[in-house]
């Protein structure tokens, strides 16, 4: 049906609202038929018509059963993707958290996909038009952005599959990729010692402490942004000297939004020496139900502001750490305690994971383990041949 319909000549670019009783007719025209139908607007109660130019009557009946489709769905199927995604608003985020995921979505949506592909009709997106579309941002755009785009458009066309306007979702056929490397941001192979953590605090700090406070609680609790910005002063519990991550806090979607943390479930960070002073002077002669830490200006502090407030790419570069995201320091954390020979479940604990599989993924282990493994040997080796 689709491929007699690129060959008509379409007079009235129309289709018929949903449910209007539909008159049909066809009158030939020397070798071909023209092939119309007619419908009374139910809003205006105008008169509208639509027709094609065909070959045959075969072509002309399947021109017919496709405007009865469109009338029983009341969606025209040759909508672009811009059109679609207009139509349908936010359904194509049902399941998605509001408070931070869905803004990803809809910027993806509204920022690449759709100056991209907006203005190609939904039958016509193939897998080979998104790669290239997709393809052509990787050098730009970094890997959580990407993720962002290409779920935007997954979405929007599992919408139109239920939809009936596809039969399948051609985003959904794309290959496993490796993104390449962003060129405009280069990454350093380096995870920052606890030395090099204090001096990025140091310097932050030098712009206001807050920002030096959260720099260190981000390494040495191995935290993320948000549960930082969700730590209360009761959460620090000295008798047992760890502090427990159980929730965190960002400005999303209507304001602020307090939550569970990613894993949903609360877990115990233990204090190491380096972050007592920090914690020392955040909750000294302070209630337990205060924030642990605020900005300068009384607010959660995100990792874009934390960017925004320190110049943050020049600032780690210009010790010696180019390409370092704030995340890192969280990666950063997680090694040390791995590093210092803590087994892989308690590290898992630490950092909230499902799996120590995801665990392994986030870690950057330098020698001594092996180092520390030869030494046993050794010594292990030193007493079996003295025994013997």
């Amino acid at each position: 049906m689709w491929e007699i319909l690129n060959r008509m000549t379409v007079h009235h670019p129309a289709f018929p609202p949903h449910g209007v009783p539909l008159h049909l007719d066809t009158l030939r025209r020397g070798s071909r038929i023209r092939a119309r139908v007619r419908w009374t607007d139910p809003s205006s109660r105008q008169r509208r018509s639509r027709s094609v130019t065909v070959d045959d009557d075969v072509a002309a009946q399947e021109f017919f059963e496709l405007m009865r489709t469109s009338s029983s769905r009341s969606i025209d199927p040759l909508l672009t993707l811009s059109d679609y995604a207009h139509s349908i608003g936010d359904r194509f985020l049902r399941g998605v958290d509001p408070t931070s995921t869905a803004d990803g979505y809809r910027a993806g949506l509204r920022l690449r996909v759709l100056p991209a592909l907006g203005h190609i009709r939904l039958r016509d997106i193939t897998t080979g038009l998104v790669d290239r579309a997709i393809d052509s941002r990787e050098t730009v755009h970094s890997r959580s952005t990407l993720k962002n785009t290409i779920a935007a458009p997954t979405r929007v066309l599992d919408e139109a599959v239920r939809d009936d306007l596809i039969a399948r979702n051609p985003v959904r056929d794309r290959a496993d990729r490796r993104y390449r490397t962003n060129l405009e941001l280069p990454r350093t192979k380096l995870i920052p010692g606890p030395n090099d953590v204090a001096r990025i605090a140091e310097a932050c700090e030098r712009i206001h402490i807050s920002y030096g406070d959260h720099v260190m609680l981000s390494a040495f609790l191995a935290a993320r942004s948000s549960e930082v910005g969700g730590l209360l002063v009761g959460h620090v519990d000295w008798a047992s000297n760890v502090v427990t991550i159980e929730r965190q806090c960002f400005p999303g979607a209507g304001g602020l939004s307090i939550k569970p943390p990613k894993g949903r479930r609360a877990r115990r960070v233990p204090i190491i020496e380096p972050l007592e002073p920090v914690l020392r002077g955040l909750t000294t002669r302070r209630s337990r139900n205060l924030p642990l830490l605020r900005g300068p200006r009384g607010g959660v502090i995100t990792t874009a502001a934390l960017r925004d407030a320190t110049g943050w790419d020049e600032l780690v570069a210009s010790l010696g750490l180019p390409g370092l995201r704030r995340h890192d320091l969280r990666h950063a954390g997680a090694t040390w305690f791995a590093n210092a020979g803590v087994p892989i479940h308690v590290v898992s604990d630490i950092l909230g994971h499902a799996s120590v599989e995801t665990t392994r993924a986030y870690l950057h282990t330098d020698n001594t383990a092996l180092q520390n493994a030869a030494a046993r040997m050794n010594e292990h080796l030193r007493e079996s041949a003295m025994s013997a």
